[in-house]
């Protein structure tokens, strides 16, 4: 069971212009939402919105910072599911689940947005409008988890970057976003700068 990224843009913590589809879609999920009632909260660094476990009472969604779902091994390290940033939903997946199967955890100063669960929940049954646009939501975190599956599936860091550039039309992300960019990799920020150097010297 699991939770279910977002890049190109040099300011840390912050949502691309242009990459993340996902968190464009979960906007016009969100709009649906906007009538109903909602509160803020903020989260400092490292700060846990929720654990595995926790009862699902609230949707989230990010509004500045960036988020990210963890799933914790028992040796202590922890994998990150999702890498949410402004306008992104945070495990969409529970809205239909009891309890989380994942935890959250602010990377940097954050804050979210919480709708009460059963009012959600009520939306998306009640209105086919709001059920379309979080259908076409889901369909888009489909589409990222192939995504990575798909990066994950290779072994060398330059097939990795070749597949996540084929997803992103080529377009390399700003030098301040490649630390962000080894994360979605699955590589260190030391291996993704020795490939990228490499590049520059074959021209």
């Amino acid at each position: 069971m699991s939770c279910a990224s977002p890049l190109l843009n040099p300011v840390s913590c912050r949502i691309p212009r242009k990459a993340d589809m996902i968190a464009i879609m979960s906007t016009r999920f969100l709009d649906h939402l906007a009538d109903l009632p909602a509160t803020t909260r903020a989260l400092q660094k490292g700060a846990q919105l929720f654990d595995c476990g926790d009862p699902v009472t609230h949707l989230h969604a990010v509004r500045r910072g960036e988020v990210h779902l963890l799933r914790r091994q028992p040796d202590g390290t922890a994998f990150v599911l999702q890498r949410a940033g402004p306008g992104a939903i945070l495990a969409e997946a529970s809205v239909m689940s009891e309890t989380f199967h994942c935890a959250a955890e602010a990377a940097c100063d954050s804050s979210v947005t919480l709708w009460p669960l059963a009012a959600v929940r009520a939306r998306i049954a009640e209105d086919a409008a709001t059920t379309e646009a979080f259908a076409r939501h889901l369909a888009g975190e489909v589409r990222q988890a192939r995504l990575r599956a798909e990066i994950a599936s290779h072994r060398r860091v330059a097939d990795r970057l070749d597949a996540w550039l084929a997803w992103h039309e080529g377009a390399m992300p700003h030098k301040g976003a490649w630390h962000r960019l080894a994360g979605e990799l699955g590589v260190s920020p030391e291996a993704l700068y020795r490939e990228l150097a490499r590049r520059r010297r074959a021209g």
